[in-house]
């Protein structure tokens, strides 16, 4: 799924404001660059004047800070790299952590959505990507997990 669209969910489920994004970019990383007018590009459609593609980067750190966020800062142990590569696998283990969702809170999200997944499937996007198991998230289902969360957060 595209960074700006994953941005722009997760921005509108949670009624988050430019400046709150910027905030909770930087709780990853303190030395973190990000501005009100960037977000601002980010969250315009494309072909709007002023678009601008989301980064890798940049989602990365939204969604680390998403975690620090509602879940507080960890031990310095517990601290690692932000990823430079941003997959549906990766958003949907942040949100899952982000929010501290348990198999059965994963099941309802997608149910909620008119999108069942059955427990092996749901286990085999968490799985390391060499397993022999794994498998990708694809846009549909990221997009369905979304407005899954979309309807737990703010309703119908």
């Amino acid at each position: 799924m595209i960074n700006n669209d994953v941005l722009r969910s997760i921005r509108f489920m949670l009624d988050l404001g430019d400046n709150k994004i910027v905030e909770i970019a930087q709780l990853a990383n303190a030395g973190f660059e990000l501005d009100k007018s960037e977000v601002q590009a980010y969250l315009k459609k494309e072909g709007e004047a002023g678009f601008a593609e989301c980064p890798d980067l940049v989602l990365s750190h939204f969604l680390d800070g998403l975690v620090i966020h509602y879940r507080g800062p960890g031990s310095e142990a517990d601290k690692r790299p932000v990823e430079k590569r941003v997959s549906n696998n990766l958003v949907l283990k942040k949100l899952r952590v982000a929010f501290e969702f348990k198999d059965a809170d994963m099941h309802q999200v997608f149910q909620d959505a008119g999108f069942p997944v059955s427990k092996p499937e749901l286990s085999a996007l968490f799985r390391a990507p060499g397993h022999k198991n794994f498998r990708l998230c694809g846009d549909q289902m990221l997009r369905n997990f979304l407005k899954g969360l979309t309807l737990r957060f703010r309703g119908e």
